[in-house]
């Protein structure tokens, strides 16, 4: 884990990544990046390589308040705050574009959430409650996505990128996991359309892979990664059965685009376990880099790394707690518990549970 690594135009110190995790502290109004944001992402820089929370990559996408967007100049602005804390400190950061589909509210990104098909499902995300405040609410009846909305939506991400290089960062994470808009693109149950987008494999990928194509030509494919989430069932009823035979098709055709990496989240909400026999199934058809992120601990995120399975390894809720995680790792010292506090404060608030936490020899 604590070798350097190296691939293309991207070099970092460890195999050690931070994992996205929302945390919902942006300056309101406008979902700005900020001081204490660049504070907490600078505290953790001794990651080989930080994960943004997912950032919305336009109104339209978002799905909970107060996550941090970069859309408008003051987001981008916000953002190079975070980069240059960061970069200061001589760690990597990708910002992970994100665009929820239909796990989301009108009253969230101010129109009807959009999906490959009008199909809703109990859900529900953080937004403004009718009696003021925040809260967990329904999300709405999404609206089938028309070929315009589609070009718009390649298009957003394609600025999303460029807004992001343009914020310090170097590189982007396309979030295609999790039920988001991707992910609903991806899986049979979600996706009942009858047009390119939709029926067969290759059609339901074919969304997905225009919109790193595109993104890769603005900003280089070794700068786009897509993170994927094949034995997660979070946001849908059942797991797919056609889910892990087309995310090998996938990865035969993501192979020759040299991609930073792929990014594997595991062993979140409802899922099944990773069988070995996907993992060598991957290696056969996917040669380039992989991140593994999924309740690892130090033991399993190695093993992944010795067998080949894995080139990065990504931790969460650790990184909450131990800002100094890999020095904690390196040198076997115990790690801060995530736990029941720490969760109350994990979305939202202020400084508290959030850049109050020390390092070991604080």
């Amino acid at each position: 884990m604590f070798q350097d690594f190296e691939h293309q135009s991207l070099s970092l110190t460890n195999r050690i990544a931070m994992a996205p995790m929302t945390r919902s502290r942006s300056t309101q109004p406008g979902d700005i990046p900020n001081e204490l944001m660049a504070k907490y992402y600078g505290q953790r820089a001794t990651a080989g390589l930080i994960v943004t929370e997912g950032t919305p990559i336009s109104e339209v996408g978002r799905g909970y308040s107060m996550t941090p967007g970069i859309y408008t100049p003051e987001q981008i602005a916000g953002w190079r705050k975070v980069t240059n804390a960061i970069h200061e400190k001589g760690g990597k950061v990708f910002v992970q574009l994100w665009h929820v589909g239909r796990r989301s509210h009108s009253s969230i990104s101010g129109q009807q959430p959009l999906a490959p098909s009008a199909i809703k499902v109990p859900d529900q995300v953080f937004g403004p409650l009718p009696s003021g405040g925040f809260g967990m609410i329904e999300i709405e009846q999404p609206k089938a996505m028309t070929q315009q909305d589609i070009d718009n939506t390649v298009a957003d991400f394609v600025q999303a990128a460029k807004n992001a290089i343009e914020a310090g960062f170097d590189g982007v994470e396309i979030h295609a996991a999790h039920g988001y808009l991707f992910d609903t693109f991806l899986r049979f149950e979600s996706n009942q359309r009858n047009d390119q987008y939709g029926g067969s494999p290759e059609n339901r990928m074919r969304f997905l892979l225009e919109t790193l194509s595109a993104i890769g030509n603005e900003i280089g494919n070794e700068k786009v990664a897509v993170r994927l989430s094949p034995h997660v069932i979070e946001g849908f009823a059942e797991q797919d059965p056609e889910l892990v035979s087309l995310t090998l098709k996938m990865l035969e055709k993501l192979q020759p685009m040299n991609l930073a990496y792929i990014h594997f989240s595991e062993n979140i909400s409802r899922y099944h376990e990773v069988p070995e026999s996907f993992r060598q199934q991957v290696r056969d058809v996917y040669q380039n880099p992989i991140m593994v992120a999924g309740k690892l601990d130090k033991d399993k995120a190695q093993a992944l790394l010795a067998k080949g399975y894995a080139d990065l390894v990504a931790f969460g809720t650790p990184f909450v707690t131990n800002p100094d995680l890999v020095a904690r790792f390196e040198n076997n010292w115990p790690l801060a518990e995530f736990d029941a506090d720490a969760r109350l404060t994990l979305y939202g608030g202020n400084a508290e549970g959030y850049t109050d936490y020390s390092s070991y020899f604080a």
